[in-house]
């Protein structure tokens, strides 16, 4: 298994990814697939972020299929810069527990490590998803709140903690 930045090349397997995990995993995500089902893969391609201090990770396998995926985000303006996101993390189901998605965490926080004031990374996590609650504290995250009711998944509302990660 190998991690990279997942360029505009890759964007037809990220997107079947990003599609499987929104139909498996609803609960993990705000967006849903009905939303990007119908979205081009040019567009995802255009999507992909390429600044210096964004990017979403790809872990592949021998083959060179991609098995897992994050995405690392910033804040735009000013006065919030100082702040990243972590958000879209997925792994197949077959590849859980592997440390694949330690593997995509850490090349996350990597680059924010790189980006000399970006202080901070959050995220949100469903708080009934002990796994990941497990992998991001294992990694620094501290859980800074909860909220209730965050989203509604077939009507049934979700509680997800906030999460954050310090330099």
């Amino acid at each position: 298994m190998h991690v990279r930045r997942l360029l505009p090349a890759d964007a037809a397997a990220y997107q079947a990814m990003r599609l499987q995990a929104l139909e498996n995993e609803p609960s993990a995500f705000g967006s849903s697939h009905e939303e990007e089902v119908n979205i081009p893969a040019a567009e995802v391609a255009q999507r992909m972020p390429t600044e210096a201090d964004a990017a979403i990770f790809g872990a592949f396998d021998a083959a060179g299929v991609l098995i897992g995926c994050v995405g690392l985000g910033r804040e735009r303006m000013l006065k919030l810069r100082h702040k990243g996101f972590l958000w879209g993390m997925y792994v197949q189901p077959a590849w859980r527990g592997t440390g694949v998605g330690r593997a995509l965490v850490q090349a996350a926080l990597g680059l924010a490590r790189q980006t000399p004031d970006m202080l901070r990374v959050n995220l949100y996590v469903n708080a009934t998803n002990a796994p990941a609650v497990r992998l991001y504290t294992s990694l620094g995250f501290v859980v800074y709140g909860t909220e209730d009711e965050a989203m509604c998944v077939a009507g049934e509302y979700q509680r997800e903690h906030l999460m954050a990660w310090r330099r």
